[in-house]
């Protein structure tokens, strides 16, 4: 397969791979992304009000919007 390379053991057992991100570099980012939500799946979670009650005390968020999600 074009840039795609795997990595063995002194076995032959594939343990490992390297994408050529030239060529799929896509396909890492969507690959990235699944590994993080998977990491982050038993994080606990932070009600929407309180995130944004934060970002504007921080100075991030300027305006109190409101958000809903139907």
């Amino acid at each position: 397969m074009i840039g795609v390379r795997y990595v063995t053991d002194e076995r032959g057992k594939r343990i490992a791979v390297q994408l050529d991100l030239a060529v799929h570099g896509e396909l890492w980012e969507d690959l990235q992304d699944v590994l993080v939500s998977r990491q982050r799946e038993t994080e606990e979670s932070i009600p929407l009000e309180e995130v944004m009650a934060r970002l504007i005390k921080s100075g991030k968020l300027r305006e109190k919007y409101t958000v809903s999600l139907k």
